[in-house]
């Protein structure tokens, strides 16, 4: 039973960072998006926390704050690149 939050988390993220990667247009593997999808969950969390936000339940507002956080981790990484 201890590995299926964490089998979990680390789906949420791969799908949050391969949807953010499509928003966002570019390209990733599984370890790239990975890595987006779980730093994005951090981010999106945090901003999702501060700001109040709520949408349905813990699943769905996660997956979102993920999603956005991903799409904000891509931008800022775009615009440091440079």
């Amino acid at each position: 039973m201890f590995g299926y939050p964490l089998l979990w988390t680390l789906l949420l993220g791969l799908v949050a960072g391969w949807l953010a990667t499509k928003i966002v247009g570019g390209t990733g593997g599984i370890l790239r998006n990975l890595v987006i999808g779980l730093v994005g969950a951090l981010v999106g969390h945090w901003i999702f926390g501060a700001l109040g936000i709520w949408v349905g339940g813990p699943i769905i507002t996660s997956f979102l704050a993920a999603v956005f956080g991903g799409v904000i981790v891509i931008v800022i990484g775009r615009f440091l690149g440079r």
